[in-house]
């Protein structure tokens, strides 16, 4: 049975010094490095937003980083500008490993953000990495990366969801943990059937 690794999101951006640093998002990068030669695929995530993207708190006016608004896809943080295509930050960190099978960017959308590798924020829109999965037969997957309770958790969500075996690796991921968030996404997890080891 092929067992992919999924590695979300180790963009400079996501670590410390970075635009929305994860606390010791850096420190994850050695354990994910040593694990790819374990699997039979490696895809990399890469958040990539346009300049001006939706959801920056820049794009809106009277609106603070961390705000809640609402989007007609449902409720949406704001976030500070992050990631912008082509950008030092949106690069992959540079001591990670990149040679992998797959990069997949998602949040390029300007209308729309995209935590999960699967699905924008509508939950409907697909990103293709379903259809590439399933063609290349591989069922089982295995989650590291940033951050633990956004898109690690709504990419092993989404797995679990569409019948993938999900297993996420927390020692290889970081978590932001904004009021309570990661209590939320570990309990939310563990009730999609996602293994977290």
């Amino acid at each position: 049975m092929p067992h992919a690794l999924l590695v979300i999101d180790v963009q400079n951006d996501f670590c410390p010094g970075g635009a929305l640093a994860v606390p010791g998002g850096d420190e994850i990068v050695p354990a994910i490095n040593a694990m790819m030669d374990d699997f039979d695929s490696v895809i990399l995530t890469q958040d990539w937003h346009p300049a001006g993207h939706s959801s920056f708190a820049s794009s809106h006016a009277g609106k603070n980083p961390f705000d809640l608004t609402e989007m007609p896809y449902g409720p949406q943080v704001l976030w500070p500008d992050h990631c912008v295509q082509g950008t030092q930050g949106a690069e992959f960190h540079p001591d990670l490993r990149t040679d992998g099978d797959l990069i997949l960017r998602k949040g390029f959308r300007s209308s729309i953000d995209s935590y999960s590798a699967f699905f924008e924020n509508d939950q409907t829109t697909p990103t293709g990495l379903q259809g590439y999965l399933t063609a290349r037969g591989i069922d089982k997957l295995t989650l590291v990366g940033l951050a633990t309770d956004f898109c690690v958790y709504f990419s092993a969500a989404d797995a679990a969801r569409l019948g993938f075996d999900v297993t996420v690796r927390m020692e290889a991921c970081r978590a932001i943990d904004l009021d309570g968030s990661l209590a939320a996404a570990i309990s939310a997890m563990r009730a999609a059937g996602v293994t977290l080891a």
